[in-house]
């Protein structure tokens, strides 16, 4: 769920994470981005892969900080912080607000 932006409120898959690289090196962001889909979508000119054939414009979705995501609880209704529980062997995760598996 996205806590900020413009697509603030919509709930949608997380594509792909990056993880922070320590200090920005690499030329890498300081912290956490994920790609979700049909969020932050930004447009991007693409060229002709073949002589005779026009580019076009692509739509596709561009990479948000991880601190404006939240896991959606689907007990709460809303985005929440998650929390860890033991279950035997398992590790489960559990909602800090109404405390039921995710």
């Amino acid at each position: 769920m996205v806590l900020a932006g413009k697509s603030r409120g919509a709930k949608a898959k997380v594509l792909r994470i990056l993880p922070a690289r320590p200090n920005g090196r690499s030329g890498g962001p300081a912290v956490g981005r994920a790609v979700v889909d049909g969020v932050n979508l930004v447009k991007r000119r693409e060229r002709s892969r073949q002589s005779g054939k026009p580019g076009q414009v692509v739509t596709r979705p561009a990479p948000i900080q991880l601190s404006n995501l939240a896991i959606f609880c689907a007990g709460c209704g809303r985005g929440v912080r998650v929390g860890a529980k033991m279950e035997g062997k398992n590790k489960m995760r559990i909602c800090r607000r109404c405390g039921k598996t995710i």
